[in-house]
């Protein structure tokens, strides 16, 4: 996979101050699938469990009439003087009845996920974040934005004050993110307005730092923006929605580390316990190109122009050539056939036959001038 391979570093001012080699993690195989498979199953871990009470429906004084009196066994309220008396409870076509199969808190709800597949997925979300396609996809505005990824100096993640914070981040390119998420804050459709998440608004950059000296703490205020340690870097936060391509903002000391904790393509991780990036199938993905570049050409065999017709295969029942073919007899058989049946088919004869025919009647009806 064709990648750059290094990636300018810029100073809190928006100037550059250097570059530094791209690790080999943003070059990983760009899987989508994997990546929404992975996200919805690592979001299934954090709900919390519900269920209905165990009472409910369950609180009637009934009991079945049994059989005999027209009625369905349904268990029935006892007493009279109500029009409550005599109607059908606990089932869950009863009025006042339970649900059926009362939803239980023990219900399976954490999903297990591979650990290759987890790692596979966030290698494929930090490679989606070094793409400004995938990037400007996601919604993200980074038209401002010098370069993807964008990587500013360690000093960074000494910030403690958020006014300082935003000046780094405007004279960078972000400020057009940042307005564009302040904007988006709406009110929730649905219930979850009286359930303490009464706004929501898009997901915005995420600033990623290797030592936390107080930048965690800069940015926090500002409406949309993550923040995480490189160490600990979460498919939710990389992948919102299952959607790669967020906007990451890295500090020079998190970007140099990511080498050690995913490893190369030539060296194992130092972290993770015999762990190697995964590779894509095809280093060069532009198939065509393949194909029809000089080395394979020189090699592969011509193009077949001639195509051979195939016969159509005919019938022997229905074709005479074809029957001889299979049996010559048939030729002899069907002359014979023909001369035995000839005075059949010959008109003069036919007529002639008549005649003489009808003669014969007549002259064997006569007896003497009586005609019969």
């Amino acid at each position: 996979m064709a990648s750059i391979p290094v990636v300018s570093v810029y100073g809190l001012d928006g100037s550059s101050v250097g570059e530094t080699t791209l690790p080999a993690v943003l070059t990983a195989p760009v899987r989508p699938d994997l990546v929404q498979f992975v996200h919805t199953q690592m979001n299934k871990n954090k709900r919390q469990a519900y269920s209905v009470n165990v009472d409910a429906g369950m609180q009637h004084s009934a009991q079945s009439w049994g059989t005999g009196r027209a009625v369905s066994r349904i268990p029935r309220v006892g007493g009279g003087g109500t029009q409550r008396s005599g109607q059908a409870a606990f089932g869950n076509m009863c009025r006042k009845g339970r649900m059926f199969a009362p939803t239980k808190i023990w219900r399976k709800w954490h999903k297990k996920i591979n650990t290759n597949q987890k790692r596979y997925a966030v290698a494929s979300a930090l490679a989606a974040s070094a793409i400004p396609a995938l990037v400007m996809a996601r919604g993200h505005v980074v038209d401002d934005v010098p370069e993807v990824p964008l990587v500013l100096d360690s000093s960074f993640e000494s910030l403690k004050k958020t006014s300082k914070a935003v000046s780094v981040l405007d004279a960078v390119g972000v400020t057009a993110e940042l307005e564009k998420v302040k904007a988006s804050k709406k009110l929730r459709t649905g219930k979850g307005k009286m359930r303490n998440r009464r706004y929501v608004m898009k997901t915005g950059p995420l600033v990623i730092y290797a030592n936390g000296d107080g930048v965690e703490k800069a940015v926090r205020n500002l409406p949309g923006v993550d923040t995480c340690v490189v160490d600990s870097l979460n498919l939710l936060q990389l992948a919102p929605g299952g959607h790669m391509g967020r906007f990451c903002i890295w500090s020079q000391a998190a970007l140099d580390k990511l080498d050690t904790i995913y490893g190369t393509y030539t060296e194992k991780s130092a972290v993770k316990v015999d762990y190697t990036l995964p590779r894509a199938p095809m280093t060069n993905a532009d198939l065509t190109r393949i194909i029809n570049s000089d080395e394979i050409q020189s090699i592969v065999k011509p193009a077949i122009t001639f195509q051979a017709k195939v016969p159509r295969k005919k019938n022997p029942l229905k074709n005479v050539q074809e029957m001889i073919k299979l049996n010559p007899y048939v030729k002899a058989a069907r002359r014979a056939e023909f001369k035995r049946t000839a005075h059949k088919t010959d008109k003069s004869a036919k007529k002639a036959l008549k005649s003489a025919g009808r003669a014969f009647y007549a002259t064997t009806s006569k007896e003497g001038d009586v005609t019969f």
